[in-house]
């Protein structure tokens, strides 16, 4: 006789997400896996006296998304500290920031106490498209130290406080002067001493990584790609996990910094629990377009200033530029140089763990092409590729490596926005080609950045891209958000469809993603969040 299952799902549109896509009634779940997928009258017989039945009214149920690509305890602070997205200008971003020192006492244990701290401003959103100040943030507080982290996370302004505090662990080249001042703005490695200043404590990061796995089951995500650099975090996932409070799949992927500590523990990518796993080594190349550090083979459009009309700097613009700059630092900038690189590579293959290589600009693809193109592991990854030139393209899909990108940044591509003032109309019209890299043959995953965690969002920028290189159909979205995230992550015989025998962890939808308009798709509500079959998030609750 056959076992009652523990869950049934019915009077659902079911998308397994499969190739090809394959429609069904309901599901059934038992010990967390899926035991049938079909028909009403063919699942709903294994519906016993002890059986949870849910009927879902017709609802869109799909694979859970995972996200391959995020920060999630930076998702966890900025919901926290103040949340700069929401800002329309630079005087909204200091409004912001003024009302949250307002709310926090600097009396209080911790760094995120006695800093004022504001994540996510996009400056390109702003008419007034320039980085936050020294002058601007004094006026948050002049006895506190004051920081506001770009959305990209490789920029971040400082006030006088903060800067006297840090400015002897920065590295000359990556803080912005004027007149040999400080303009506030740092860069790329300028920021480590910040991040360290900043790092939450264990408790601290409790609250943050509680509030985001919150706010990540909310919109559908049961599983994450997390990249964690001298952190709690993984601590905190561990012990979250012991007791039972870990209500999504977390991959660690650990910096090449802690690459030392790993191999000493022992640790190999796919180690672990059913909830967390050791990851990917995660390194850098170059640094990002928002911050003129992304290498590039051709120059910024904008010349590589920093101010809002992409001219030269002079004395008198406050926009937290240098004016001194050459030809080489117009095309941006090597944050971990090739050679480094191959060695990181090297050393992280032969231990058996996978890489995921940030590298945004061509330059820096190439590099990490030629990293893995030495390296015998399989399943190495790309983070990001954002500026792609037609060889490369045809290279990644060549190759084995996983392109793992992020669709929400396609909200840069647009007329008029960032990638066009930076790098220009045809670069950014050539940018993020997801389509071109699925019609190569490359395995494609699609992940945030927490640049918002939202994978509706995401797929419907990839489904509105201005360009037929980036455009990608719903589905090809949604699989890039499920089944390609999951093979990016080794998982793809657990995760990703909606498949017997694979764990039950899925999303139920107010509205089809097929059915609504293209740029609606983010409007869509999640009813349910399901991970093991438990329901981590209903919204009917």
């Amino acid at each position: 006789m056959t076992a009652a299952a523990d869950l049934v799902l019915t009077n659902a549109e079911i998308h397994a997400l499969t190739d090809p896509d394959e429609t069904s009634e309901a599901l059934a779940v038992r010990d967390g896996r899926i035991v049938a997928v079909g028909p009403a009258f063919d699942v709903e017989h294994l519906a016993g006296v002890e059986t949870t039945v849910r009927d879902c009214g017709g609802r869109v149920v799909l694979p859970g998304f995972v996200d391959a690509h995020t920060h999630l305890p930076m998702v966890g602070r900025r919901l926290v500290n103040a949340d700069l997205a929401a800002a329309a200008s630079p005087t909204d971003a200091v409004d912001l920031l003024v009302a949250h020192a307002a709310e926090t006492d600097p009396e209080t244990s911790g760094p995120e106490r006695e800093w004022v701290l504001g994540f996510g401003y996009d400056e390109s959103a702003w008419d007034d498209a320039r980085y936050l100040t020294v002058e601007d943030l004094n006026e948050v507080s002049d006895e506190r130290p004051v920081a506001a982290v770009r959305e990209d996370m490789h920029l971040a302004s400082l006030n006088s406080v903060a800067i006297d505090r840090l400015r002897g662990e920065m590295p000359d080249e990556d803080v912005r002067t004027r007149g040999g001042e400080p303009t506030g703005v740092v860069v790329e490695d300028a920021l480590d001493p910040l991040w360290e200043a900043i790092e939450p404590d264990r408790a601290a990061m409790r609250r943050a990584v509680h509030a985001a796995t919150e706010r990540a089951n909310e919109l559908g995500v049961v599983g994450v790609h997390d990249m964690v650099r001298r952190s709690e975090a993984p601590a905190v996932y561990r012990e979250l996990d012991r007791v039972g409070e870990l209500s999504l799949r977390i991959r660690i992927n650990y910096w090449a910094d802690h690459l030392d500590a790993v191999e000493e523990l022992g640790l190999r990518t796919n180690h672990g629990s059913e909830r967390v796993r050791t990851g990917a080594i995660k390194t850098y190349t170059d640094g990002s377009i928002g911050g003129r550090t992304a290498k590039l083979s051709e120059p910024y459009a904008d010349g590589g200033s920093d101010d809002a009309d992409g001219g030269s700097a002079d004395a008198d613009d406050n926009d937290g530029s240098d004016s001194g700059t050459d030809g080489d630092e117009h095309r941006g900038q090597w944050v971990v140089d090739p050679e480094e690189l191959r060695d990181i590579v090297a050393r992280a293959d032969d231990a058996g763990l996978q890489v995921a290589a940030h590298a945004i600009g061509d330059e820096a693809i190439r590099a990490a092409l030629h990293a893995f193109e030495s390296a015998d592991g399989e399943r190495h990854r790309i983070e990001h590729a954002e500026v792609l030139t037609d060889d490369l393209v045809a290279r990644i899909g060549e190759s084995d490596v996983v392109a793992s990108m992020q669709p929400n940044f396609l909200k840069w591509a647009r007329e008029d926005g960032l990638y066009a003032d930076r790098i220009g109309d045809d670069r950014r019209l050539a940018s993020n080609r997801f389509a071109d890299l699925l019609a190569s043959g490359a395995a494609l995953a699609f992940g945030s950045d927490c640049m918002p965690l939202d994978p509706l969002y995401g797929v419907q920028q990839a489904v509105t891209a201005p360009d037929d290189r980036q455009r990608l159909s719903v589905t090809d979205a949604l699989r890039a958000y499920t089944s390609g995230a999951a093979y990016a992550g080794f998982d793809e015989d657990r995760l990703g469809t909606i498949e017997r025998g694979k764990l039950a962890d899925l999303v139920v939808l107010d509205r089809s993603p097929w059915a609504v308009d293209p740029g609606d798709i983010a409007d869509v509500d999640v009813r349910a969040t399901l991970v093991g079959g438990e329901v981590v998030f209903d919204r009917r609750a």
